[in-house]
């Protein structure tokens, strides 16, 4: 289950806006690389809705079936907000409903028969 936590309003380049919702997935356990010690975190995304302002703010605290899963993308610039440092990344994480992360545990990889 993830929880809907906030909404962001974006503006196209053609002047329209449109908005998306902040999902947040539930506690998780990660080890960390630099220091092997397991810290407590929580995993977040943007997922692009067609509601309309008023819409998202009455969806904020709401509950919907689905994960959020780290995904790895082309390497990119990251600046962290509270330092302003600059990092290059290298995954996103994306919302995955209910359907989705029952057909990726499912999915077997094709094997090429010669």
């Amino acid at each position: 289950m993830v929880k809907i936590m906030d909404y962001k309003t974006y503006q196209r380049e053609d002047g329209t806006e449109f908005h998306s919702l902040v999902v947040q997935g539930g506690i998780e356990a990660v080890k960390s690389k630099e220091t092997d010690r397991v810290y407590l975190t929580i995993r977040k995304a943007r997922v692009s809705c067609t509601f309309d302002e008023e819409t998202c703010k009455e969806l904020i605290g709401t509950t919907m079936p689905g994960k959020i899963e780290k995904v790895m993308v082309d390497p990119y610039e990251y600046a962290i907000p509270d330092t302003g440092e600059l990092i290059t990344l290298s995954h996103r994480y994306e919302y995955l409903s209910e359907d989705d992360v029952t057909v990726k545990e499912n999915m077997v990889e094709q094997e090429l028969v010669i």
